[in-house]
């Protein structure tokens, strides 16, 4: 076993400290990654609060994960000693269930091991990327091109895939009028990711305090949604809408905006439920789906599309000690618009 400093929460309601973490021996199918650079996601902050349930401590969280490999077992094809790499929100899947078999492993029937908080194939509870190596199989290893600045493109792994995989799903594109509510971590991601395809993107935001940053990213428009004039004057608007608010919102005013057969798509998790008026849907043939981060493959595509289009997040870059600060910081909204830890402040 590999032992490793990392930074943990040791319960709901203290703040992260410095810890050391075992990691497993590398098998014939695994690769040890040496971590350069790990996210701050707003899920690292519910999961180590309690917020989706309860967790065993300490945790290590951080599922936005870029290094260089290490190691590499006997049996590895895909990586090799050197190489820039990237995990994101996963790390196993049980394989053989009808999505994982149609290259769905995000929605694995039998759940997919998440990268922190979850059952590893040992038995172990994963830990995270706020930590200095990590040890995963090699399928869920993604290769991170030399074109997106290393310290950038940790965000890539959750925030970057979560919002490319609905804008690929439903077709984001030239012809198609997409409207991403939130100027956050996600919601820029949206901006700068549904451009590139060629939609019309507009911003809908609680104000229009971050107006010149979303038209400076991409968007073509930009409304502030506490003016209730805001969603008379965009009724029937939109073929899709997609929902990076980890709130509860009035999901009818949303759904309002969408033209036939228009869809809004939730990847914010607010820890509430979210009702929704059934017959809301029924005007305009209107959906309301979700979507849950993106599959290996499709996380790949998009960070080979990030390189292709020179697209990388808006991120801060702080020391590891500064991670209960950030935290606070991402609770007021106070980021532009993604933390990163430089993991070389934790050896």
């Amino acid at each position: 076993m590999l032992t490793v400093n990392a930074y943990a929460a040791p319960s709901a309601t203290e703040p992260l400290v410095p810890v050391t973490i075992e990691r497993r021996d590398v098998g014939p199918k695994d690769v040890l990654i040496e971590i350069r650079y790990a996210g701050v996601c707003h899920s690292d902050i519910h999961t180590v609060r309690g917020d989706w349930g309860p967790i065993t401590y300490p945790q290590v969280v951080g599922h936005e994960i870029v290094g260089v490999v290490a190691e590499v077992g006997a049996g590895v094809t895909r990586h090799a000693v050197g190489d820039r790499v990237g995990v994101g929100c996963m790390v196993n899947s049980c394989r053989e269930c009808e999505n994982c078999r149609a290259g769905l492993e995000q929605y694995c029937l039998e759940g997919n091991t998440q990268t922190y908080a979850s059952v590893d194939r040992d038995g172990t509870i994963t830990q995270g990327g706020y930590s200095t190596h990590v040890v995963v199989d090699e399928d869920f290893v993604l290769r991170v091109p030399e074109a997106i600045p290393f310290d950038k493109a940790a965000p890539l792994l959750c925030a970057g895939v979560t919002t490319y995989s609905p804008l690929a799903h439903w077709g984001a594109g030239p012809g198609k009028k997409v409207a991403v509510v939130g100027m956050g971590g996600l919601g820029h991601m949206a901006v700068k990711l549904a451009h590139a395809m060629g939609a019309e993107v507009t911003v809908l935001s609680r104000t229009l305090s971050k107006k010149a940053d979303g038209l400076e990213l991409g968007a073509d428009h930009y409304y502030a949604t506490e003016d209730p004039a805001t969603f008379a004057e965009l009724a029937n608007a939109f073929d899709l809408v997609v929902n990076t608010v980890s709130a509860v919102v009035d999901l009818g005013a949303y759904l309002s905006l969408l033209r036939l057969d228009g869809t809004l798509v939730n990847v914010g998790a607010p820890g509430e439920p979210l009702p929704v008026q059934v017959f809301t849907l029924f005007g305009n043939r209107r959906s309301f789906a979700g979507s849950s981060i993106g599959s290996i493959a499709e996380t790949q595509e998009m960070l080979d599309f990030c390189a292709e289009h020179g697209i990388a997040p808006e991120t801060e870059l702080i020391a590891v000690d500064e991670v209960n600060e950030a935290y606070e910081r991402v609770l007021r909204s106070d980021v532009r618009y993604r933390f990163v830890i430089d993991v070389a402040t934790l050896a």
